[in-house]
């Protein structure tokens, strides 16, 4: 890393936590300048308490607080305007709700992927694998409110009852390894035509760069993707799908259960046209490999994986595997984003508003990032090593302590003294110990529920 880099990225930083010290509404100090103009428009003209930047500032101390009701952002918002000396606005949620209604999902989006794509750009080269850059690919699901807006644009699991069932919308990202932000993210419906994880992911290929490696689960592992991710001469790592066949006897031999094979083109999907599947070569050359995973104490178990990486000299088994292990990352980088920013059930009433607090939750996310990647370049850590809950919650106290601006220091100092553990592979059974309230079951709708009370 040169000095200037580090120099320009230490400036950045201080700017940061004096925002977060002073608790200023401005996000001109958070976020780059030239990052907020490109996306906010300031062509409203009226004298309005809650500005495009006010109502984002706002926006992301909702998401980020434990409490994220509109009252508890407008209460941070009459806080500030005291502190400053200013008449505060009222303490009535009116006002702040229609600013969000006025803001651009666009603009929110666009500011989230500029701060991942900034944040790349500043992630030392150390922080990749051979110069290559990692994306790591996966989906999963969010609830809602159950109103009739959110209900027909994504309607409730099938298995439930009309009027006691929650609408799911699906998401897929790609995250970067290197520092942990979400690069692409999309939002889709549970079910339906081209509501699978794949057809999400299938929108962002054209952004991948030559030379990048796409690591993912074996649902990834069919032949369209992965003739997809060669025409854009992107290298992968999948483990084999369960219900496809190998045999190490065959192919091109490179060691023991290791091999290269020719995959031929399948029928046409009906959701692919005609055009694209003759595009499509008409086979494959991959590589199968056998890896070893094991764990002191237990059986140690074998995982096949499927690869464009062809030559074992240049990238043996040892490398498939640990390229593999990061694929765990993800699913850690989900759960933060769901579990510890509360993003795993919404509350927005209707999908517009639905879609703008799901992209405020991943400005919210890569902004921690981007702190993260500080303190990592600050102490030579890697961001892999450090504490997303952590940071969130220094963060959070750095703020409410109104520490000075000369002490930011200490705050990335704070975040890197607890490393987490290799957690490559680490299995936990969904189980909970902690037994519910013996409530009966919502089986019908409640207002049912209330006329048999009458």
């Amino acid at each position: 890393m040169h000095r200037n880099t580090t120099n320009a990225i230490q400036n950045h930083v201080k700017a940061i936590i004096n925002q977060i010290n002073t608790s200023s509404i401005s996000v001109k100090d958070i976020l780059p300048i030239d990052i907020l103009e490109k996306h906010i428009n300031h062509t409203d003209g009226r004298d309005r308490v809650y500005t495009p930047s006010v109502t984002i500032w706002s926006l992301l101390s909702q998401v980020l607080s434990e409490d994220q009701s509109c009252q508890s952002a407008v209460t941070k918002t009459i806080a500030h305007f005291i502190t400053q000396g200013k008449n505060p606005p009222s303490s009535n949620t009116a006002a702040y709700c229609k600013a969000r209604a006025r803001l651009q999902e666009s603009a929110l989006s666009g500011i989230a992927h500029d701060v991942a794509s900034e944040l790349e750009k500043q992630s030392p080269s150390n922080w990749s694998w051979k110069d290559k850059c990692i994306k790591l690919i996966d989906g999963s699901t969010i609830s809602m409110p159950d109103t009739s807006a959110n209900q027909e644009l994504y309607p409730q699991s099938a298995c439930q009852k009309k009027g006691i069932g929650f609408p799911i919308a699906r998401i897929a990202a790609i995250v970067s390894y290197a520092t942990g932000s979400i690069l692409e993210f999309a939002i889709g419906s549970f079910k339906g035509k081209e509501a699978s994880e794949l057809a999400l992911i299938r929108r962002f290929l054209p952004t991948f760069n030559q030379g990048d490696v796409a690591i993912a689960d074996s649902y990834y592992a069919n032949y369209f993707m992965m003739a997809y991710l060669i025409e854009e001469k992107v290298d992968f790592v999948f483990p084999m799908y369960h219900a496809r066949r190998y045999d190490f006897r065959k192919g091109v031999r490179l060691g023991k259960k290791d091999h290269v094979v020719i995959w031929r083109k399948p029928e046409k999907p009906d959701w692919m046209d005609k055009e694209t599947y003759a595009r499509l070569p008409a086979c494959l050359k991959l590589r199968e490999v056998a890896i070893e995973r094991k764990n002191k104490g237990f059986r140690s178990q074998s995982k096949i994986l499927v690869t464009t990486f062809l030559d074992a000299k240049e990238v043996h088994r040892e490398n498939l595997s640990e390229l593999y292990s990061y694929r765990w990352h993800i699913e850690l980088d989900l759960r933060s984003i769901k579990d510890v920013m509360h993003m795993d059930i919404l509350r927005g009433k209707t999908p517009e508003m639905v879609h703008k607090e799901i992209w405020a939750h991943v400005l919210a996310y890569n902004l921690i990032r981007t702190i993260m990647a500080h303190a990592a370049i600050q102490f030579d850590k890697h961001p892999r090593q450090l504490s997303f809950k952590l940071t969130l919650q220094l963060v959070s106290s750095f703020r409410d302590a109104n520490i000075l601006h000369e002490q930011y220091y200490y705050l990335l100092k704070a975040i890197v003294t607890r490393e987490v553990g290799n957690r490559s592979g680490r299995y936990e059974p969904r189980r909970i110990k902690r037994r519910p309230k013996p409530w009966d079951l919502l089986l019908k709708p409640r207002a049912f529920y209330h006329l048999e009370v009458i």
